[in-house]
């Protein structure tokens, strides 16, 4: 079933992004906050609005949101914006959140990330944190006219929609693959095939799987080894491994480091809302 944005949502972002800098090349709203939820247990009112904004320069944005926003900061504000800019791109998936901050009378996490980074990931799948987010629902909130942030950000849902083609089966519906998949113009999964798609695969993804394949000592470069893995019945298998080896130390290194961008009180308390969270979940599905 299609997620829907709620009616009244714009009005709802307009106020929210009232109260921070303007200088945004790209902002995008996800989560229950934003896309209505099945089950009666939802709640509008107190579900989370999760943000992401994307900057041309964070030293200039977070020196801004500083003076506007000192209190959503942990204790790395007294170090400065060139500090927390510091903190965003070298640790973690480059992103900086600000969790649990009361804004327009509803709670808001939100997460800051500069333009290159992000268009690097979009591209590269360096990380696969935000890009991984924008595979997913999201609600656009605003994007200016920057060319590149655009094309990278359909190559991403491109790469998308290859790497989910190839851990198919031969056989699947519509629903595997999301509409996505319908306005493809290949679907070929014979050798030949699989390796056209696996060639379009962005760098980081092509260079985990040949760390996968590759034997110890054989040092062979990267086509070689998608050629080999074409022929590989196996090959959706090491595709997904592929994915979960950027996925997983990226995920872990930003949950780490949001314990010094959120500050202690509020890593706990925001820990114990997710926990809650998948309990009321799997409560739910439980028979």
């Amino acid at each position: 079933m299609a997620l829907t944005a709620l009616p009244s949502s714009g009005v709802a972002f307009r106020r929210v992004l009232a109260h921070f800098p303007g200088e945004l090349s790209l902002a995008f709203a996800y989560g229950s906050g934003v896309f209505r939820q099945a089950g009666r247990g939802w709640d509008q009112k107190n579900a989370m609005l999760d943000l992401v904004f994307t900057v041309d320069d964070p030293v200039v944005w977070h020196t801004k949101n500083l003076k506007k926003n000192w209190s959503h900061y942990s204790f790395l504000k007294i170090l400065g914006p060139r500090f927390i800019t510091s903190v965003q791109n070298n640790y973690g998936a480059g992103v900086y959140y600000n969790p649990l901050i009361m804004c327009d009378g509803r709670v808001i996490k939100y997460g800051v990330i500069s333009t290159s980074i992000l268009i690097e990931d979009l591209l590269n799948w360096n990380n696969l944190y935000i890009a991984g987010r924008l595979q997913k629902p999201v609600k656009i909130v605003v994007m200016n006219e920057n060319v590149i942030l655009r094309s990278a950000l359909d190559k991403n849902l491109k790469s998308a929609v290859t790497a989910a083609f190839l851990m198919l089966p031969e056989s699947f519906s519509e629903e595997d693959l999301f509409m996505e998949i319908a306005g493809l113009s290949y679907s070929d999964k014979s050798p030949e095939g699989q390796f056209t798609q696996l060639m379009t695969l962005p760098k980081t993804l092509q260079q985990r799987i040949n760390r996968i394949m590759d034997p110890p000592g054989k040092n062979r470069d990267v086509e070689e080894t998608l050629l080999q893995l074409a022929h590989d019945p196996d090959c959706g298998h090491v595709v997904r491994l592929g994915l979960s080896a950027i996925v997983r130390p990226s995920s872990i290194r930003q949950s780490t480091k949001g314990i010094f961008t959120a500050g202690m009180r509020k890593s706990v308390i925001y820990s114990s809302l997710k926990l809650h969270k998948m309990w009321k979940g799997w409560t739910r599905k439980a028979p």
